[in-house]
């Protein structure tokens, strides 16, 4: 059974200028313990994606229809007591700037022990103090006790993302969802804090969602890839068949466009065109402006269709 299974999916902004599908009719499902990457260009729907699980959707932003059914009680139908509740506990989530995902003012231990007094009352300051400093080392963060006392702006960029990692696994969730975890950090401490997260989505059990841009990382710690484009997911499977067999031509341009090291005299490909906009987007399929096999069948958004365990929607496939 899985973990989480979302269904039909969408959430629409209901802007002055029209309606943005920001997530326009997504499926996909995660199990216990496995890793699943959402992958695509920036605007595609992925972040909004993350925050509609946890519905963070703020106005004009709307669920309008479909179910995110999480460990068999459906998100979408759930108050926000309810949703409080599973918030930080149950559903945690690594947002792309640890700058903004800490308060400025507060030491890092009193944030930590914030997160497991508010959802264990009967917990003392003494047993969550203690809980803290243990997360911290657990992250790999040096000198966890003298941190406990620091303020955010004492810590450099890679030390904030590990307290704020340390945070989201504090209450020991079944699900982590990371958006672009990565983006503030330089390259050598990127590969750093991905690989900490897969090792401590095994040693706790958690699954996790990774939303990236990159399809080079979701390709090393993934175990199944949804490519996004335009709000919808374009092809879903496990990571060795998408990776290794792309179906859809926008996934093929995604792996295309990696510079590869025995290829130093040809020009990095690129995907011609930019993605359509979200208030405005074609008839048919949404990439077929840029896709090089479009033709007048592509004017009709293509139907599901399935290999094995993949799913791509594509007429040419």
């Amino acid at each position: 059974m899985a973990l989480l299974e979302v269904k039909n999916l969408k959430t629409h902004f209901f802007t002055r200028a029209g309606v943005v599908k920001s997530v326009d009719g997504i499926s996909f499902s995660i199990e216990k313990g496995r890793i699943l990457g959402v992958v695509g260009e920036s605007g595609a729907g992925k972040s909004i994606t993350g925050f509609s699980i946890l519905k963070l959707i703020d106005k004009p932003g709307k669920i309008v229809e479909g179910e995110i059914i999480f460990d068999g009680v459906d998100l979408v139908k759930a108050d926000e007591e309810k949703m409080q509740t599973i918030r930080g506990n149950e559903i945690s989530m690594i947002f792309q700037d640890p700058q903004t995902s800490l308060n400025p003012v507060i030491t890092i231990g009193e944030q930590l022990m914030e997160a497991i007094i508010y959802h264990h009352k009967g917990v003392s300051k003494k047993e969550a103090y203690e809980s803290c400093v243990d997360i911290l080392k657990t992250v790999g963060l040096p000198a966890a006790e003298k941190r406990m006392k620091s303020y955010p702006h004492q810590l450099s960029g890679g030390m904030k993302q590990r307290v704020v990692i340390a945070m989201a696994l504090l209450n020991n969730p079944k699900l982590l969802i990371a958006d672009e975890p990565t983006t503030a950090l330089d390259v050598t401490i990127q590969a750093q804090i991905l690989y900490l997260m897969k090792k401590l989505s095994n040693d706790f059990g958690s699954s996790l969602i990774l939303i990236t841009h990159d399809i080079a990382v979701v390709s090393q710690l993934c175990d199944d890839i949804a490519v996004m484009y335009a709000g919808r997911i374009v092809e879903y499977g496990p990571k060795e068949e998408v990776i290794f067999d792309p179906k859809h031509p926008y996934t093929k341009g995604l792996i295309e466009c990696l510079p590869k090291l025995n290829d130093d005299k040809k020009r990095l490909y690129q995907i011609p065109g930019i993605m359509p906009s979200l208030l405005n987007l074609p008839k048919g399929c949404y990439f077929k402006d840029r896709c090089q096999y479009a033709d007048s069948e592509c004017d009709l958004y293509p139907d599901k269709k399935v290999f094995g365990k993949r799913i791509v929607f594509c007429h040419k496939v």
